[in-house]
Order: structure tokens, then sequence, then C-alpha cells
């Protein structure tokens, strides 16, 4: 089968993320399916660009052919954001019938976070004959909406709301990471036969032959820590405002007289706030380390006796969540306390942790402390139940099969 996936922000093992499309592609490619990705030369999410010496680039990646459309450079959600995604979308329109042509798809996937590469993906379909499916990572323009309090009238929003509809009616297959989303695509005018759920995943291959081991510094600092008798809980990943690390750092001036630490490692636009914050209240129980390579974090979570993540409490959360930090916790086999409420929640699905109501300080201070008092015999069952879970149902090799019976759908 011959597989065109579009997406702006696609990454891949060299440039980083999205890793999705790769992961997806490339385990495709190894059951003899030809993939071909498009993506943008420039993303904000990428850790490294492709080099560009012409408007339009392929290259082989893994056995995935990369087309890598010449997009300017940009930061932030503004204007240049929005011409970095109008110059993607005008050549791929532009180009639609010479990559129909050129790569005869069979399938055409239109996965960007935005919906408006519906249209050149469509283009390209039909000219192909291909079947057209609208992958769903985010459900924009209600993200905005909802998140940035941008009014449905406003220009961009009508816009992207005509996007996302027409994704919605043109489809053969609409495919969302979110398990919830259902009923607001078919309030948008998507056929209730057409939605399947397909979650993130984690390359469990990989993530079990990554040998990379924590910095000396980080190293340094758990030995000390363990020898003083602590019970450790980390948390490994950005440290942004959707994280809601604050009620964190709250809920460690709850037990600070306790014999637990918390290790946090990462980078984001909160973290110099955050630290900040924990040196105000004199906090000698919370430790703030660099961000690691990504290699290195199934090492650093085997570190922990128990893992934290938590979620802000969030209207868009109702249609669920499909976060790839949690795989990550979930394949370190360690107990997770998860601060969310939200359509989904992987945790309380795998019995690998304990659920407790979002921003509660205090919710997550008892938590701890009672985490602390199971048994370990307790605490090594939720972590077998948790990467047994991930095992099963998130595996890229798992996933990558169910996508390819939802391409051969009739």
């Amino acid at each position: 089968m011959k597989i065109l996936l579009i997406n702006h922000y696609a990454g891949s093992n060299i440039h980083g993320m999205e890793y999705r499309p790769y992961y997806l592609a490339k385990e495709w490619v190894k059951n003899g399916h030809e993939v071909t990705i498009i993506g943008a030369s420039y993303s904000h999410i990428r850790t490294v660009q492709p080099e560009m010496a012409e408007s339009w680039k392929e290259e082989f990646l893994d056995g995935i052919r990369y087309i890598w459309i010449q997009t300017p450079p940009y930061e932030g959600n503004g204007v240049k954001r929005i011409i970095n995604m109008m110059v993607f979308l005008k050549v791929l329109q532009a180009k639609s019938s010479y990559i129909a042509k050129t790569y005869q798809p069979d399938v055409v996937i239109a996965s960007s976070t935005y919906p408006l590469d519906i249209y050149p993906a469509r283009k390209i379909a039909k000219k192909s004959g291909a079947r057209l499916i609208f992958e769903v990572h985010d459900l924009w323009p209600l993200s905005p909406m909802e998140l940035g309090n941008m009014s449905p009238r406003h220009p961009f929003i009508m816009v992207m709301q005509k996007g996302e509809n027409d994704a919605y009616r043109y489809s053969d297959t609409v495919v969302s990471l979110l398990p919830k989303a259902d009923q607001h695509m078919i309030e948008h005018g998507l056929a209730p036969g057409k939605f399947r759920y397909l979650p993130n995943g984690i390359d469990v291959e990989q993530w079990n032959q990554s040998t990379e081991k924590i910095p000396n510094e980080h190293t340094e600092l758990i030995q000390q820590l363990k020898a003083e008798g602590k019970f450790l809980v980390g948390y490994a990943g950005t440290h942004g405002i959707a994280n809601a690390l604050e009620y964190l750092i709250d809920a460690a001036e709850l037990i600070i007289d306790e014999p637990i630490a918390f290790v946090l490692v990462g980078k984001g636009p909160e973290r110099d706030q955050l630290i900040k914050m924990a040196q105000e209240k004199n906090l000698t129980n919370i430790h703030f380390l660099p961000v690691i390579n990504k290699k290195a974090i199934p090492d650093f979570l085997s570190h922990m006796d128990a893992l934290y993540i938590g979620w802000r409490r969030s209207p868009l959360y109702r249609f669920g969540v499909s976060p790839n930090k949690l795989l990550d916790y979930l394949m370190a086999g360690r107990p997770i306390i998860h601060g969310i409420e939200a359509g989904n929640d992987l945790v309380a699905e795998a019995g690998a942790g304990v659920s407790i109501e979002p921003e509660n300080p205090r919710k997550i201070a008892d938590a701890v402390i009672a985490m602390k008092l199971y048994p370990s015999e307790e605490l090594n069952q939720m972590g077998r139940n948790g990467k047994e879970f991930v095992i099963q149902t998130h595996d890229y090799r798992v996933l990558s099969q169910k996508f390819i019976d939802i391409m051969k759908e009739n």
C-alpha cells in the first residue's frame, strides 16, 4: 500500500517532535508499505530543522520518504506562524497534481493540528483515487476558543471552523487521538460511522533498548536523597502552564517535614518562576534538575519510587487526553499519582496508581503520603499493571496495524 501522510509539524528520531508520524511510518515500512511524509521545513516543536537548499526537498529516513516544503521561521502564535501555515498550504495545493501523479497514493492522511490541510489532501486523494483520512490531534478551532478565549466570530476562527466542518464531511474516515471527541465531531457534520479512536503511542522496543544514563549531577542528588531515606516522587517533562506544577510545589510545602522529596527534570517557560516560588517558600524537599536527553528518561524514572503528572481543569479535557509523557511513566513500571479531570484516565484504566482531582495541593500531598505507606508489593503491582497496559494497547507496533486495518475498511 502507498501511504501519503501530510503533517505540517512532522518530525523524526533526528529532528525531534512530532514523533507520531515517524513511529507509525517506520512500522508501516517494516511491513512492506511505501510511506511518504510531507512536512514544513520549519516547526516550533522540532529540535532540529531540516537543511533546505531549495524550496522542495526529498530525503529518506529509515525507509520513509520525507518531503520538506520550505516555510519561513516564526516564534509564538502571531502573524508569522499563520504565514508559515499559509505558505505550506499554498505550495501543497499548487503541487497536488504533481504529488498525485508522482507518488500515486492509495491512502492520503491529513494530520496537521489545524484542519486546513484537508483541502490539498482532498485534491491529492481525488486525483489519485485514494482513500482520504483526517487525523485529529487537537480540536481546532475549539482549542484556541476555549483556551485562548477567541471569539467564534474572529476571522481566523471562522476559517478554521469551516475547515473542520469540511474535513468531517470530505473524509472517508476520521481518526482521533481523543476517545470522547465523536459527539463534538458529529455536531459539526461527521457521519457517526466514520469515527475511529487511535491514541498516542510509544516505541516499546526503542524504550527497552535505551541505555543512556542520567548525568552525574542527577545521580549524585538522587543517591544523596536515597541515603537520607527519602521517598522520591519524580516528574520528567515540560515545565509549562498546562502542567500545573505550582500545585505540586504547594503540596511539597504541606509535607515538608515528611521523609519525601520531589525531583523535577525538564525545561519550559514556567521553570524559572517555579524555582523562584519554591525558594520563596524555603522548600528543601523539592529539587529542580536540568533537562536530560530523551534517551535518558527511562534511567531517570527507574530511580524514582513514584511518579507525578497533573493537569489543569479545562473543559477541553472532556473529550479525553492522550499524553506522551504518561506513556513513558507507565513503561517505567512505577506507581503514578495522576491529577486529572477528563473524559479518560489511563492510570485508572491500567490500575497503575492513584488518580486525584486536579489543582488540589492537599490531595497531592495526601496521595504521596498514602503511596509511601503502601506495601512494596502493591506498588510493584501497580508498576507492572501500567507497563503491561502500554505494551498491549499503546505500542506503535500495535497501533500501526490498527491504523492499517482502518485504511483497508470499505
